[in-house]
């Protein structure tokens, strides 16, 4: 059987959703829920890296990449609509279990659907995507003030989300080395930023964002409770999520593996080899009992 990356689309409550898939059907699963403003493609790298041993499936939600893009007035994009559809998107590939990989936007859509059927999850791992409002930095003042007064603060919020500079920034964020990032990260990010439509859907998305800083204290709680197996790698170079935020994690789950990389807010970008080793050996360790910690030298 060939392990080549396929690309798929399936109806899911009537609206077309794009995913990639690489591995065996018969492997342990990994589904892959990605960030702002990016999509499937990011996960790029792990499905070349990982297919051997997993089936990684690699969704985009609607409103990004290659899925369907209704208008906001044809469809709700919040946090809440979106988990509902990447779950029914689940149902409907017959995933009954899997471990979940969260970055960015993917937290947020992947603890909603841990919380509604948790006895789906096998295993987290969490990158670059944030659970405590401490992991928020200073880049969320104009975004908070946008959740206070949206009519007086949305334009502010669009250029300090949608820009080139801005979907650059999201990717170099503050590493020194910008050489070691391809350009047509955030060029290509910014084209399907530019797509008809594109800047009112992740308004509409990022100012239902507050509901996850509500959300917060329930998926800490969550996390406390329930002690799930947590792999946490953070990109040490994030301008908008705190590099306090994996010790964040520490204190809910104790036993969790943290990896601090030589990386940016997308991992993957520069640390590809390392996060698919790291996740090649956490989904490897099953019953570890003692956790890992890394920073970089």
């Amino acid at each position: 059987m060939t392990l080549s990356t396929t690309y798929n689309t399936i109806e899911i409550n009537d609206l077309p959703i794009f995913y990639r898939e690489a591995g065996r059907r018969d492997s342990p699963t990994l589904l892959l829920l990605h960030g702002l403003p990016s999509s499937s493609r990011m996960y790029e790298p792990l499905l070349q890296r990982l297919a051997d041993r997993y089936r990684l499936i690699a969704p985009d939600y609607p409103g990004f990449g290659h899925s369907a893009c209704p208008s906001p007035s044809e469809f709700a994009y919040t946090f809440d609509h979106l988990a509902e559809i990447m779950t029914a998107f689940a149902d409907e590939l017959g995933l009954s279990r899997y471990s979940l990989f969260m970055q960015d936007y993917g937290g947020p859509v992947g603890f909603r659907m841990v919380m509604a059927h948790p006895d789906r999850t096998d295993a987290l791992i969490i990158q670059n995507a944030v659970a405590h409002e401490t992991g928020l930095s200073h880049l969320w003042g104009p975004r908070r003030a946008f959740w206070a007064d949206r009519a007086a603060h949305e334009v502010e919020l669009r250029r300090n989300l949608f820009s080139l500079e801005a979907t650059r920034r999201r990717h170099v964020g503050s590493d020194p080395r910008i050489e070691r990032y391809d350009p047509d990260l955030w060029t290509d990010e910014f084209a399907f930023l530019g797509r008809p439509g594109q800047e009112n859907i992740q308004t509409e998305l990022f100012y239902d964002y507050r509901s996850n800083v509500a959300a917060y204290p329930f998926w800490q709680e969550w996390l406390r409770r329930n002690q799930p197996r947590l792999l946490v790698i953070w990109g040490r170079h994030d301008p908008s999520f705190d590099l306090s935020e994996p010790e964040s994690y520490r204190r809910d789950v104790p036993e969790a593996d943290i990896h601090i990389l030589d990386a940016g807010h997308f991992a993957l970008d520069t640390a590809a080899d390392e996060v698919a080793a790291l996740v090649r050996s956490f989904l490897g360790t099953v019953g570890a009992s003692a956790p890992q910690v890394t920073y970089p030298q």
